[in-house]
């Protein structure tokens, strides 16, 4: 995994696992084993799906990149502690996973919680099975 900054002040992780590298097919092996290792956790809640490539698809001036073939988030929260409402800005938290063909770009922007973004990078790091 490595982290970079998106349009000039987001820290995100982000990985690219080769198909080959991995035992998974389709974003929805990838959220199936995602999905597991959040109900696995003794914090994490899953919360939902949503596919981005489709909803930016639909709209009149979407514009999707040529070479994404699919992208979704998959939503959870670590949250154990609510102690001012600004908390709420920052949950929950949204895995990304595109397909690009011959590879997986999967991303995350850093929580606030370190528990939370070792979590993630683990599961993302299993993804590459093979």
């Amino acid at each position: 995994m490595k982290a970079i900054t998106v349009l000039e002040k987001y820290p995100v992780f982000t990985a690219e696992i080769d198909k080959s590298k991995t035992t998974y097919k389709s974003i929805d092996d990838i959220f199936s084993y995602l999905r597991e290792r959040i109900e696995a956790h003794p914090i994490a809640t899953y919360i939902g799906e949503f596919d981005h490539y489709a909803h930016t698809d639909s709209l009149e001036e979407g514009s999707i990149a040529e070479e994404i073939r699919a992208a979704k988030n998959l939503l959870c929260c670590f949250g154990k502690v609510l102690p001012k409402p600004e908390v709420l800005a920052v949950r929950p938290r949204s895995i990304g996973v595109a397909d690009m063909g011959e590879h997986f770009a999967i991303s995350f922007m850093e929580a606030p919680n370190p528990e939370a973004n070792k979590a993630m990078e683990s599961w993302v790091k299993g993804i590459e099975n093979r």
